[in-house]
């Protein structure tokens, strides 16, 4: 099975390179709204800088969606170093911004492509990483008197209860491993007087 990671947490980290300030922002990304959200609060909160440069990788699969802007700096030389920067650090689900405030010397295009490509490297090395597990939804009702067999499958099992509602049976919302899905769904489902909701098998 194909491992994903993720950055472990927001970081940020700073150099200045012949003058200019450069400021790497990371932050972990569930989608791309969330990476355009992340980059729209950094793009205020340095309203006044030269640059902000900006990539995000996004998705569990083998080809996850990819983005990235220059936003200003000489084509090829800030967007696609920062992206290259994630490719390297093997993560998804990341976004990065890297904030340029210029010193008043130029640094080429090559320079360019350095400085944003270490300046990403150094904000995703102080985020760390954390394995993504990837997870489909299970809903499963069930009857009180099966609710400790019930329970008990589900702990053999790396599976996430997201909510629980006890009226006149017990409904459990669940997160549970991709992997497992279909071992699962086909235990809950083999024990009487328990229903199991799969949404990845409804049209």
């Amino acid at each position: 099975m194909t491992k994903f990671f993720a950055v472990a947490k927001r970081s940020r980290y700073e150099q200045k390179i012949q003058r200019s300030v450069f400021i790497g922002h990371v932050s972990p990304a569930e989608n791309e709204e969330a990476a355009k959200e992340f980059i729209a609060e950094i793009r205020e909160e340095h309203a006044q800088a030269t640059h902000n440069c900006y990539a995000y990788r996004v998705g569990l699969s083998e080809n996850p969606l990819t983005y990235y802007n220059d936003h200003g700096e000489p084509s090829g030389s800030a967007g696609r170093p920062i992206l290259n920067a994630i490719l390297k650090a093997d993560v998804t689900n990341t976004v990065v911004v890297v904030t340029r405030y210029y010193g008043g010397k130029k640094l080429g295009v090559r320079g360019l492509i350095d400085a944003y490509h270490s300046t990403a490297l150094g904000a995703l090395e102080e985020a760390g990483r954390i394995e993504i597990i990837p997870r489909i939804p299970l809903a499963v009702i069930c009857q009180y008197s099966e609710l400790d067999q019930v329970n008990y499958l589900l702990s053999q099992y790396d599976t996430v209860i997201k909510n629980t509602e006890y009226k006149g049976n017990v409904r459990h919302e669940l997160m549970v491993p991709e992997v497992d899905y279909d071992a699962i769904v086909s235990q809950l489902s083999a024990m009487p007087r328990v229903e199991v909701i799969s949404e990845r098998y409804m049209k």
